[in-house]
């Protein structure tokens, strides 16, 4: 949630940290801001809504600069208005902060600072920045460590004062910071959207450290005052990655770059002459992996329902039994977890902060944690003591999409690996291997159907309710396209398993409440025949994700879109992207703002 940019260098501030801004509203963008150290005062400008509304009230301004800090925020404490917005300043409006993150006692610091500081905001921000302002003699890095000492929570902040005008001050808690390095420049973000159209040199501060950053050094310190020495990491993604490329919208760019990114995810990791599938993510040998006698896959919205694609493929390749936990139940769980669990973390950004904590009480019971994530250098990725990337590439749509399919994917490759050690024939392997290889094509071709799928979109446009059944496999299929609707439309939906209709939720079907079925032909078509025809008994449309060539189901839909068949295992990369697509091309019919839905951030760093 929230993103942070700084900039600290010979350049001009200001189209930096706008340009950086816009990179970053993929993470919240209830109101913006920004300052900038011109002269020898600090200029703030803030505003209520997107960054265009920040950019033109900018244009009132001459602002010149070369050190600077902005933000754009999803709110959490305190409304959305032009006093809650940040940057936040001390009462001399020489310290000035930006944070991401809570801050939980800020009550309670609230309250003995009032005495002798006034407020103008309800954030827990303000807080933080009167705290450090009740620390500072001319030294900021050592003001903000003084602080810090003092709260409890999560933060991301970047502090700046100006009495000491070409410095920034860093630290974080559970709240991502990256630094990019350039030659006598320094770009701080959120993560690395913002710098890579000047720098692929990055170093990730851990919990605990505080950078401080000038024109011309870079230095990083725990918060006990101990220096602290990094290299800087390559990231190969480029700015052209995070671009359009001519799609009207980062969804649909994403929704297509499915048939090359899940190339990405597999790429070098398949073994079609033995069956399997190779991932290093392990870190463990065959004797350490044939102890293992459970897993527990831990997500949050879009990676839960991929990680229970995860669950069916696990059980029935490798036969070890595989649970799905919401992460933000499982930390307050009295989880059983020991040497033999084996723990996947799966998020696309990597810092989802229920998943961290998650991953925190993991392994403080001693299981073999391991991460799925796409954004390197994330923390999970450097939480866990191994793990795989999914070689997404750059999801800067909120509702996500690629990244989905990819960890589907590499869930499905360590069930493979998993699968040949355990009870898996080469031949079914070989057969998995072959049909993993065979979906790009397969992908494509259910893309070439976006035409048709419009139109089924404008067809459903006026209808308020949606329900979505699955079963078997594609249950999770139901609930991911269930809340692509959701997300992105503001449609009410619900997805079931198929066989639960008829336990309480059939009571709502009527003409006017549409049911999206899976019916791909698997071990479980016949049943969910038998539940469309439940459905069809109510009047309610139906319409029907089916495999190419079934005439049988034309008789029980009132429309159907088809995609290739696949083995029953790989069904979920085929048949979520006819729900993608159709819930993108729903919100374009209704106008709602496809890539920034409201009410929702890219990355939820906050409890």
């Amino acid at each position: 949630m929230c993103g942070i940019v700084g900039y600290v260098g010979k350049k001009e501030a200001l189209p930096i940290l706008i340009n950086g801004l816009r990179r970053l509203e993929y993470r919240g963008y209830d109101s913006a801001g920004i300052v900038v150290h011109s002269g020898d005062k600090a200029l703030v400008v803030k505003s209520v809504g997107r960054i265009d509304h920040l950019h033109e009230k900018l244009k009132g301004h001459k602002i010149s600069g070369s050190v600077g800090i902005a933000h754009t925020r999803w709110a959490t404490h305190g409304g959305v208005s032009h006093e809650n917005a940040h940057p936040h300043m001390d009462c001399s409006g020489q310290l000035i902060l930006v944070h991401n993150g809570i801050i939980e006692n800020y009550r309670e610091l609230k309250k003995e600072l009032s005495s002798k500081h006034s407020f103008k905001s309800e954030t827990d921000t303000e807080v933080l920045a009167h705290l450090i302002e009740s620390y500072y003699d001319g030294d900021l890095r050592k003001a903000v460590e003084k602080a810090l000492s003092k709260v409890r929570g999560t933060y991301g902040l970047v502090a700046m004062h100006t009495q000491e005008p070409n410095k920034l001050v860093a630290a974080r808690l559970g709240s991502p910071l990256a630094i990019g390095v350039g030659d006598n420049e320094y770009y701080i973000a959120s993560d690395t959207s913002p710098m890579l159209a000047h720098t692929q040199q990055v170093i990730f501060l851990d919990d605990g450290e505080i950078a401080e950053v000038t024109d011309k050094h870079l230095q990083l310190y725990t918060l006990e005052d101990q220096r602290v020495y990094k290299q800087a990491e390559h990231i190969d993604w480029d700015e052209a990655q995070a671009e359009k490329q001519g799609y009207d919208h980062f969804m649909l760019k994403e929704i297509f770059d499915q048939p090359t990114v899940i190339q990405d995810a597999y790429r070098g990791r398949l073994d079609l002459e033995n069956g399997t599938a190779h991932l290093g993510g392990f870190n463990m040998n065959e004797e350490q992996l044939r102890q293992i006698n459970r897993i527990v896959l831990i997500a949050c919205g879009t990676a839960s329902y991929a990680a229970m694609v995860g669950k069916y493929a696990f059980e029935r390749l490798a036969g070890i039994p595989t649970e799905v936990d919401v992460a933000s139940e499982f930390r307050y769980r009295d989880t059983i977890i020991d040497e033999h669990t084996l723990v996947f973390a799966v998020s696309q950004s990597g810092e989802t902060a229920d998943t961290i904590a998650a991953v925190k009480e993991a392994k403080r019971k001693g299981g073999v944690v391991r991460g799925i994530v796409n954004v390197v250098g994330s923390t999970i990725a450097r939480e866990t003591d191994g793990g795989t990337y999914i070689h997404a590439g750059p999801e800067l749509a909120v509702a996500s999409t690629k990244a989905y399919t990819n960890m589907v994917t590499v869930l499905l490759l360590y069930a493979i690996q998993l699968g040949r050690l355990k009870r898996l024939t080469i031949a079914t392997g070989e057969r998995l291997v072959k049909g993993i290889l065979e979906i790009p094509d397969k992908m494509k071709q259910v893309l070439a159907q976006s035409e048709q799928i419009k139109a089924l979109a404008e067809k459903y446009k006026g209808y308020g309710d949606f329900f979505f059944l699955g079963r078997g496999i594609n249950y999770p299929v139901a609930l991911e396209g269930s809340l692509k609707l959701k997300e992105i439309t503001y449609i009410h939906s619900e997805a079931y398993p198929g066989g639960e209709m008829k336990h309480g939720p059939i009571a709502l079907l009527s003409g006017e409440f549409p049911v999206m079925a899976i019916v791909t032909k698997n071990q479980l078509y016949e049943k969910m025949l038998s539940n469309v025809e439940e459905v069809r008994a109510r009047n309610a449309p139906v319409i029907l994700v089916a495999t190419e060539g079934d005439e049988q189901v034309k008789s029980l839909a009132t429309d159907i879109m088809y995609v290739p068949s696949t083995m029953e295992l790989l069904e979920p990369l085929i048949n979520t992207i006819p729900l993608q697509l159709f819930a993108y091309h729903m919100a374009v019919i209704l106008g709602r703002d496809v890539d920034r839905p409201r009410n929702l951030a890219k990355s939820v760093t906050v409890e």
